[in-house]
């Protein structure tokens, strides 16, 4: 393998709001997951599509590019108080607000989770009621808003929406109705996050490029940067567990990408 040189640069962006700023890598998910958390993982070298299936093989993640379904989709089977729940997320849904699902649900601190407000992280953030059938709160740019169906006797399932207007959806994420709350609320704190995130991808995988809408800054960063923020973030996960990673090196190529979404 051929070691970058220490004056060898890329160019990255870093981009705001986060929901706005498309898919990123789906490394940033898959890789802590089998090398930080044991998931196991099927690979058809004829199909682009990841499955990873936890230790106990009770949650069973899926990235399917497939433009008729949603690319992400979790499965999680029924236990002694909760029956079987699904989670599903949309080919455009950022890498880093998945992730806050996906590491919530794999925090093994997490097995006796404090009772939580979805709707807090977002109030903290300024975001204001929606108004409707299906109340909620939206984003303070009106571009993303997080719902609730139901009543509050019978609530039912979660829907996040990013659109760019009534004719432009961007992407969708979706938690049934039992899925445990406070994962919803690890998305919403993650979907909150002001904090810009990292995009190596062309300007044709973002949303809109519209200055008004999103805030794009271009920074020259060393070559090996870009792997190393992966390898960090394996290294982070796999302590929770108080266990070494099983190979915290940079990943492979990820699955392909498009920009997609449906």
């Amino acid at each position: 393998m051929t070691v970058p040189s220490p004056t060898e640069t890329v160019e990255v962006s870093f981009i705001t709001p986060r929901h706005l700023a498309g898919g990123g890598d789906p490394a940033w998910i898959t890789v802590p997951l089998h090398r930080a958390c044991g998931w196991s993982y099927e690979h058809d070298p004829l199909m682009p599509r990841v499955v990873l299936s936890s230790l106990n093989e009770t949650a069973v993640l899926r990235l399917e590019p497939d433009a008729d379904r949603r690319w992400w989709s979790l499965h999680h089977a029924a236990d002694r108080d909760r029956p079987a729940w699904y989670a599903s997320f949309g080919a455009r849904t950022p890498v880093e607000v998945i992730a806050g699902f996906i590491d919530a649900l794999t925090d093994p601190a997490s097995s006796r989770p404090a009772p939580s407000d979805p709707y807090e992280p977002l109030r903290q953030r300024a975001w204001s009621p929606t108004h409707g059938t299906a109340p909620g709160l939206v984003a303070p740019d009106g571009n993303v808003f997080v719902q609730r169906l139901g009543e509050e006797h019978d609530p039912g399932a979660w829907f996040v929406t990013a659109t760019l207007g009534p004719s432009r959806p961007v992407w969708q994420a979706r938690f049934d109705r039992h899925t445990p709350v406070h994962l919803v609320s690890a998305f919403t704190t993650a979907l909150a996050d002001p904090q810009p995130v990292l995009r190596t991808n062309g300007p044709l995988d973002l949303p809109t490029l519209d200055p008004k809408i999103i805030s794009r800054r271009f920074v020259d960063v060393p070559e090996a940067f870009v792997p190393a923020c992966i390898v960090d973030r394996v290294l982070l996960l796999a302590a929770r567990h108080d266990i070494p990673p099983a190979d915290p090196s940079p990943p492979g190529p990820p699955p392909p990408r498009t920009s997609r979404s449906r």
